[in-house]
């Protein structure tokens, strides 16, 4: 079944020509206007729903940011569709929740790979199925990090459906399963929770198209338990700034 309307896809209102193949994607629709400004003649392409695209140039090559909203139904939709128009590679950038007690607010975190605790990507792959951030684009946010003089974290992140079963576990029916995977993880050292790399992870499997994730650290819970010094950052320009450089690294 054919969902485009106008050559148009049906939720993200682009058609062919309208990104270029590099493509960040943050999850708030504010924050496209904030990453536009760091390309050459950026231009608003579509406005619909959760999901907002700006189209631009950095370095001369041709690159948008469209925002894909919260949590892995919307980021899945808009990798499948964006896929349709042209795009090829993908960097979602964001914020996260720091799990291991070296990961401060202000640091950023770089996906290596997810853990499939929501439910978007079981509608994809067999649940043995791993969800893993491409090497070279890995590589690239990494790289750039550095280049930057950022303090970064590259490693697995746990990816989730509910954002209150992660910051008030205890009072959910199901908080002997929340609270028990949570300790878990955290033994088997990842780095940091979000919501959106598993889903893209496996969607961009499928698709056989590159993806890679950083994060801006927010803060981290488990510091703030422990009594540590636990900084509260918001600004996302941090991952913003280096999904930037990672796309000059990616296009060579």
């Amino acid at each position: 079944m054919n969902y485009s309307e106008d050559g148009k896809q049906y939720h993200i209102g682009l058609k062919q020509g309208d990104v270029g193949k590099y493509v960040i994607l943050p999850g708030d629709p504010k924050r496209c206007a904030k990453i536009a400004q760091y390309f050459d003649n950026p231009q608003l392409v579509a406005d619909n729903r959760e999901y907002v695209t700006y189209t631009g140039y950095v370095d001369g090559e041709k690159v948008s940011v469209t925002s894909t909203g919260i949590g892995g139904p919307s980021a899945a939709i808009a990798m499948e569709e964006l896929v349709k128009v042209g795009a090829e590679t993908f960097i979602r950038v964001g914020t996260c929740g720091g799990m291991s007690l070296d990961v401060k607010g202000g640091d950023v975190v770089v996906a290596t790979g997810a853990i499939r605790a929501e439910g978007t990507s079981k509608e994809y792959a067999p649940i043995e199925f791993p969800a893993v951030a491409n090497l070279d684009v890995t590589n690239a946010l990494v790289d750039a990090a550095k280049k930057l003089g950022y303090n970064y974290h590259a490693g697995v992140v746990q990816c989730k459906d509910s954002f209150y079963g992660q910051h008030s576990p205890e009072d959910k029916p199901v908080s002997y399963e929340l609270q028990n995977k949570w300790e878990a993880w955290k033994k088997l050292g990842c780095l940091a929770s979000e919501m959106e790399s598993a889903a893209l992870f496996v969607v961009a499997s499928y698709l056989n198209v590159k993806v890679g994730s950083v994060f801006l650290t927010v803060a981290n819970q488990e510091r703030e338990k422990l009594n540590l010094e636990n900084p509260v950052v918001h600004d996302t320009e941090k991952a913003i700034k280096t999904a930037i450089e990672a796309i000059k690294i990616l296009k060579g």
